[in-house]
C-alpha cells in the first residue's frame, strides 16, 4: 500500500495571522522547566512559533486539551509533513521517510498491527523476570567497581539498549554499534551529515537482519516483522523504517528518562526516602516522574493542517504546520494541580509521557516497565546511593533533541 503524502496547499500568511516567537532551548539548564513552556501554558489560545531549522513558522498546542485536540482529530497530518521543510528543532528528521511516523490512519493502524502484539502489557510482563537478571547483573558489575561510578554507564545505558535490543531481536555482539548509531541519529551537536549517515547505517544493518529472520523467524519484533512482509502485511521499506525508529527510541527514550528518575530522586531526597520505606509505590512513583520530567527540548514531529480548522479563538489554515507538546501539557494547572510539585500521590495521573491518539507510543508498558526495574532495583541495592558530586556539578546534554545528564557520577 502506498503512504504517498496529501498535498494541502503552502500556507499562505495572511495579515491577520500572530506574530511568530523565536524558540530556542540554549538556556534550560537541568531539570528546569522552559520558562517558554510556562508562558505557552498561560496564553489563551495556541501560539505561533519559529524554531531554529527549517523554513516558515508553525502553531503549537500546549495546553492539555489542546494537545488532545490536535493529536486525535484527523485533519491535522503526519503523511503531508514528508517533503516539507518546516521549521523544526533538529536539523534534520528522525525517522525515515517510510517510518511509522509519517503515517496517517488507516495506514499507520496497519503498520502498527505487524507489531502490537509484541508490545502487550501481558507480554511485557513476561519479560520482566530477565529484565531483573540483566539488571542485576549490571549492579553487580557497578558494585564491583566501587564508587565513585556513572550509573548511566553502569545501568541506565546498557539496560536500555539490551532491552530493545533483546526483544528486536538485535544479537548481543551487535549492541555496540546500535549504541552508537542511535547516539548518532538524535544528535543535533554532530551535524546533520553524520546524523543522516548512522541514519542509513541502521537501516541498512536492520534490512538484513531482516533478510537473516526471514529464514529463521524466532520470537522476536524483527521476525514478526519479516513474516508480516512475506505475507504481504507491510514492504521491506516499511519494515526498515519501523525497525529503526522502535529501536532508536527505546534505546534513547528509556535510557534517558531512567536517569533523569535518578538524578531527580537524588536531588529530592524526601521522595528517595519514601520510596525505600515504602517500595510498593515503585509503580505509581515512576509514573508521576513520567509525568514531571520534561523529557525532550521543545517540540517533537510536528502535523499539517489538511484543512482550515477552527481552534479556540483561532483558525489554523489549510497547509499550516502544528506542533504538541506534551511536556508542557504533562504540566498544565487546568489538567494537574500541583504541575510542578513530584507527588507520589498523585491521583487520575492521565499523563501523555508515551503521547496521544494514533501515535501513542507502541511500547509504554515496555518502557514502564524497564525503569520501574532499574530504579527498584538501584534503590534497593544501594541503600546510600547519593551523588558523588554536587548538583550544580552535573554535565547536561547540549543541542541535543532528548534532555538528560551526560553523565551521572554516584557513590554510596
Amino acid at each position: 500500500m502506498s503512504t504517498q503524502a496529501k498535498e494541502p496547499k503552502e500556507p499562505e500568511e495572511p495579515k491577520d495571522q500572530p506574530p511568530a516567537r523565536f524558540w530556542s532551548v540554549d538556556d534550560v539548564d537541568a531539570m528546569d522547566f522552559d520558562p517558554v513552556m510556562e508562558e505557552l501554558l498561560h496564553e489563551d489560545s495556541m501560539t505561533r512559533i519559529k524554531l531554529p531549522h527549517g523554513e516558515g513558522e508553525a502553531w503549537v498546542a500546549a495546553k492539555y486539551e489542546d494537545v488532545k485536540f490536535v493529536t486525535t482529530d484527523s485533519r491535522f497530518s503526519r503523511q503531508a509533513l514528508v517533503g516539507r521543510d518546516v521549521t523544526r528543532l533538529a536539523p534534520h528528521f528522525i525517522p525515515l521517510d517510510d517510518a511509522v511516523g509519517f503515517t496517517d490512519p488507516p495506514e499507520h493502524t496497519r503498520l502498527r498491527k505487524t507489531v502490537a502484539k509484541m508490545f502487550t502489557a501481558r507480554r511485557i510482563e513476561q519479560l520482566r523476570p530477565r529484565a531483573q537478571q540483566i539488571a542485576d547483573r549490571m549492579l553487580n558489575g557497578m558494585e564491583q567497581a566501587g564508587p565513585p561510578v556513572d550509573v548511566m554507564e553502569h545501568l541506565n545505558t546498557p539496560f536500555s539498549l539490551a532491552g530493545i535490543s533483546e526483544l528486536m531481536g538485535v544479537p548481543e555482539e551487535d549492541w555496540p554499534k546500535i549504541a552508537y548509531w542511535a547516539r548518532r541519529v538524535i544528535s543535533a551537536s554532530h551535524g546533520r551529515v553524520a546524523s543522516e549517515q548512522a541514519k542509513e547505517e541502521i537501516g541498512v544493518y536492520f534490512d538484513a537482519l531482516a533478510t537473516q529472520r526471514a529464514d529463521d523467524l524466532r520470537d522476536d519484533v524483527i521476525s514478526h516483522m519479516a513474516a508480516a512482509e512475506l505475507d504481504g502485511e507491510l514492504t521491506r521499506k516499511e519494515l526498515v523504517a519501523m525497525a529503526v525508529l522502535m529501536e532508536i527510541s527505546g534505546t534513547n527514550s528509556v535510557r534517558f528518562n531512567s536517569s533523569n528518575m535518578v538524578y531527580l530522586l537524588l536531588t529530592h531526597p524526601e521522595h528517595l526516602a519514601r520510596l525505600r520505606a515504602e517500595p510498593e509505590l515503585l509503580s505509581q512513583a515512576v509514573d508521576e516522574l513520567l509525568r514531571y520530567i520534561p523529557h525532550r527540548n521543545a517540540v517533537g514531529m510536528a502535523r499539517i493542517a489538511t484543512e482550515d480548522v477552527p481552534c479556540g479563538n483561532v483558525t489554523i489554515r489549510r497547509g499550516d504546520t502544528v506542533y504538541a507538546s506534551y511536556v508542557a501539557a504533562n504540566r498544565d494547572p487546568e489538567r494537574f494541580k500541583d504541575p510542578h510539585r513530584i507527588d507520589f500521590d498523585r491521583t487520575g495521573n492521565a499523563h501523555l509521557a508515551f503521547g496521544n491518539g494514533p501515535h501513542y507510543c507502541v511500547g509504554p508498558w515496555l518502557a514502564q516497565m524497564e525503569c520501574e526495574v532499574m530504579i527498584g532495583s538501584l534503590v534497593e541495592r544501594f541503600p546510600r546511593l547519593r551523588l558523588a558530586v554536587p548538583p550544580e556539578q552535573i554535565a547536561w546534554r547540549r543541542g541535543e533533541l532528548i534532555r538528560g545528564p551526560e553523565t551521572l557520577p554516584v557513590t554510596w
